[in-house]
């Protein structure tokens, strides 16, 4: 009977180590994933703080073109006044050639 019990203890402890084993194989292979996984979001993260700063960039080329449009119509309309101004005279010139 002893040897029996003897045998059932050493194979309940056999299996024991196997499923250890496996077991570590299992967390090992998830790990090793994880950390790959980590490494792909990080440079995503990365692509996205590029983006971002691209973005921005972007943003500021079309703030300082919106600036620059409204100097030209400004620009545009001061000028559209002074020569409505010097057609005007050149219309009172006429009027006093005459």
């Amino acid at each position: 009977m002893d040897q029996i019990l003897l045998v059932l203890t050493t194979v309940l402890s056999l299996e024991a180590i196997y499923l250890a084993i496996f077991i570590q194989m299992t967390v090992n292979k998830n790990t090793k994933s994880l950390r790959i996984v980590e490494k792909d979001i990080d440079e995503i993260q990365e692509d996205i703080d590029e983006i971002q700063e691209d973005v921005e960039e972007i943003q500021e080329d079309v703030e300082e073109d919106e600036t620059d449009t409204e100097k030209s119509k400004r620009f545009y309309t001061e000028i559209d006044g002074k020569l409505h101004k010097i057609l005007l005279e050149i219309d009172e010139l006429k009027k006093l050639n005459k």
